[in-house]
């Protein structure tokens, strides 16, 4: 695992964006610069939550972690929420759900601000916005704003608060002002040298600012070592790297590793399913699984058929579903 010193991340880094958006006597004003730039609005008055978390109404349902939602305040703008999301994840799957994904912010947002009794007109603007160093769409363009509208009359007024935008920062095609492209090279490398202008001499200031605070070095050679700690923990329980199938799986995974340990030492099927309070139906399964591998146990061919019980078995469902 590839680390990076806090002098060398960007501002496209979730951690220093994070920084720079909740940093005492920091954050406001550099949300109102970024905000500005990107949509030309001047804005006064704005409230910043920071890594903003929606959980699912229940446990089977999809949450979101909003990296910066900002509700803005002032009266010409009134009730206008922005999500901000730096984005450097550049797997093609992922590249390809980015719609579905703004999508779902915008529905989590909408959930968020009606309040029961109220009517839809109370409904707030929406704008989720995604920062990135690729092209999401192939197109070259520095800005894709994507909005509603009436396929049959594309030019019939139909504005229903909810705007999308993509910004690419390399893009040159659309005539994308100065400002704006001088802002997103500054992102995507933060250095002294790309801060070209006043405003981002000033930002520049403040990213130095912070990082040279020790708090804050400190809180991010902890989150460092948390994830390497964990990326360790999850190679040693056979968990593969990159995995995309979803966090049953992951578990599944998991609990096989858990197994072939347990197995190792001579333990029954009781005590195994005791130890790890799981399902004794769950661990007689990959029980029976493993046995063709005793007495070495290869985790990673009994996971493979693990997976393949799960894919095409007719009881695969309720199996894993008793995965806890």
């Amino acid at each position: 695992m590839e680390k990076r010193t806090l002098q060398e991340l960007n501002l496209l880094d979730d951690f220093l964006f994070g920084k720079m958006v909740t940093y005492p006597e920091i954050g406001e004003r550099f949300c109102k610069w970024l905000l500005g730039t990107i949509l030309d609005v001047k804005l006064d008055k704005i409230r910043i939550v920071p890594q903003k978390v929606y959980l699912g109404a229940d446990t089977n349902l999809h949450g979101a972690r909003l990296d910066v939602y900002i509700e803005e305040e002032d009266d010409e703008l009134s009730g206008t929420l922005f999500d901000m999301e730096p984005d450097k994840n550049e797997k093609e799957s992922l590249k390809k759900a980015l719609p579905q994904r703004g999508r779902f912010y915008h529905s989590m947002l909408d959930q968020e601000c009606l309040k029961s009794g109220q009517g839809y007109e109370a409904l707030k603007r929406v704008v989720v916005i995604f920062m990135m160093p690729y092209d999401p769409f192939g197109h070259d363009r520095m800005v894709y704003t994507v909005k509603n509208h009436c396929v049959e009359l594309p030019d019939m007024p139909y504005d229903d608060g909810a705007k999308t935008l993509f910004l690419y920062t390399k893009g040159r095609d659309g005539n994308p002002s100065k400002e704006l492209q001088e802002l997103l090279r500054y992102m995507e490398e933060t250095t002294k040298a790309n801060a070209c202008n006043q405003m981002l001499r000033d930002i520049h200031k403040m990213v130095t600012k912070i990082k040279q605070d020790s708090g804050v070095t400190l809180e991010y050679m902890k989150i460092f070592e948390r994830e390497k700690m964990l990326y360790e923990d999850g190679k040693e329980d056979g968990i593969k790297e990159g995995r995309e199938d979803g966090i049953k799986e992951g578990r599944l995974e998991k609990l096989v590793s858990q197994v072939f340990k347990k197995l190792r030492k001579n333990c029954d099927v009781c005590e195994i399913a005791d130890m790890l309070e799981e399902d004794e139906h769950v661990i007689q399964q990959i029980y029976d699984a493993a046995r063709k591998y005793a007495p070495d146990y290869d985790e990673e061919k009994c996971a493979e058929l693990l997976e393949h019980i799960y894919h095409n078995a007719n009881e695969s469902e309720r199996f894993v579903q008793n995965v806890r």
